[in-house]
């Protein structure tokens, strides 16, 4: 009689669960990751966006402000990158500002870290929380 060569119908559904459950593990972790990486992406922009408005502090005609309305974010590769991950919005004043990025989309999970800000002051925060560990963990 000749051997036969194959897989039983056991084996091949002890394999299919041992993947599944693999990915049951891989897919959580890697969203997470996604996340984290354009959350830094997304703290990078803010800094980057921070640094231009104090470019227009330093260099408007009227020195010494943040003009107000008048100052409009630069189209960074940053901002075009992260479309369809956070919105980002300014709010100036003459003498103060604050830059802002929404989640959205996908990113909108990140329950931990949320809203990101920073303002003229260098003063950042995740969430409305400004603590030494929140932005620890999400700047």
């Amino acid at each position: 009689m000749k051997k036969q060569h194959g897989f039983s119908l056991t084996e091949l559904m002890v394999t299919i669960a041992v993947a599944g459950i693999l990915l049951m593990i891989a897919v959580p972790s890697y969203q997470s990751q996604i996340r984290s990486t354009n959350r830094g992406m997304a703290t990078a922009c803010l800094t980057e966006m921070s640094q231009f408005m104090e470019r227009v502090y330093t260099s408007s005609m009227a020195y010494n402000t943040y003009n107000g309305a008048a100052t409009v974010l630069p189209e960074l590769n940053c901002r075009t990158d992260l479309d369809d991950q956070y919105e980002f919005s300014l709010n100036a004043g003459e003498t103060t500002y604050t830059l802002t990025a929404f989640p959205i989309g996908s990113q909108y999970a990140d329950s931990t870290c949320g809203t990101l800000t920073i303002n003229q002051n260098g003063v950042r925060s995740a969430a409305g929380d400004s603590s030494a560990e929140k932005i620890k963990s999400c700047w």
